[in-house]
C-alpha cells in the first residue's frame, strides 16, 4: 500500500471529521442524525475499502462484508421504527410508575391486607 493513498485516505477522513463537526452547529434540526449517520457510513466505507483492504479480497468476502452491513441497515432500521411508532401504555410509564404507584408491589396479589 502506497504511502500517497494512505495520505489521501487520511486527509479525507480528516475532511469527513470536520464535515460531522461542522454539521452538530447546523440550525438543521433532526436531520442532523441523518447527515452525521451518512457521513458516518462514508467514514467506515473508507476504512474498510482501505486499511481492512477489501479491493484485494476475494468475492466471498466482499459478500460477507455486504451482508453484515445490510442486516446492521435492517436492524437500525427496525429499532428506528420500533422507537417511533411506540405508542404510549395506559399502564406502565418510562419513568418506572405504574397505575398503582411507583414500583409498589400488588398488595392483592400478595395476600396482604391493607389496614
Amino acid at each position: 500500500m502506497g504511502l500517497r493513498r494512505l495520505l489521501l485516505t487520511w486527509v479525507a477522513l480528516l475532511v469527513l471529521l470536520s464535515m460531522t463537526i461542522a454539521a452538530s452547529f447546523l440550525p438543521i434540526g433532526n436531520w442532523r442524525q441523518l447527515a452525521n449517520m451518512v457521513i458516518a457510513v462514508a467514514k467506515a466505507g473508507l476504512i474498510a475499502w482501505i486499511f481492512m483492504k477489501m479491493r484485494e479480497e476475494t468475492a466471498l468476502v466482499r459478500l460477507a462484508g455486504v451482508i453484515a452491513a445490510v442486516l446492521l441497515l435492517v436492524l437500525g432500521s427496525l429499532l428506528a421504527s420500533d422507537y417511533l411508532f411506540r405508542i404510549d401504555s395506559p399502564l406502565i410509564r418510562i419513568d418506572g410508575s405504574n397505575v398503582r404507584g411507583p414500583l409498589m408491589p400488588d398488595t392483592a396479589a400478595s395476600g396482604e391486607r391493607s389496614r
